[in-house]
């Protein structure tokens, strides 16, 4: 198990409509140069969504689904890392949800009001887990 404690940056941003939220996001770490980011929470909307659902595995990663439809953004968790790692839960006009991991194509409706918060004494990356057959967070200090 790897852990750290660290001081907390917080950052907002709002994305307007048309906006792609994952591209937009890994943008918004970049030009700050953020090393151990991650999302403290996210409301808005989108028009499209791409997520790889729970049942994937490191051997078959095709378990997607492509949405096209409005949809209320009622959870967005992560870490933001160059490789970034989001799921997502939306909810349609009836108020059923679905979630996964975000592969991308999250097309802002509306709006997404997302808050980014940064270790400030970490640095996240990603490596190869054997275990997993995923790049999986590896945490460690600046």
């Amino acid at each position: 198990m790897a852990d750290g404690s660290s001081a907390l940056r917080v950052f907002a941003l709002r994305l307007g409509p048309g906006e792609e939220l994952l591209s937009s996001l890994l943008s918004f770490v970049e030009e700050r140069k953020l090393r151990a980011p991650f999302i403290v929470t996210c409301v808005g909307s989108v028009t499209k969504a791409t997520l790889r659902l729970a049942n994937a595995t490191a051997g078959n990663t095709n378990e997607v689904i492509q949405l096209n439809e409005r949809f209320e953004i009622v959870s967005l968790v992560g870490t933001l890392n160059k490789e970034a790692h989001l799921h997502i839960s939306l909810a349609d006009k009836d108020g059923k949800t679905v979630g996964g991991h975000v592969l991308g194509d999250l097309e802002v409706f509306t709006t997404a009001e997302v808050v980014i918060g940064e270790a400030a004494n970490l640095q996240f990356s990603r490596e190869m887990d054997a275990r997993t057959g995923f790049p999986e967070l590896v945490i460690r200090p600046r």
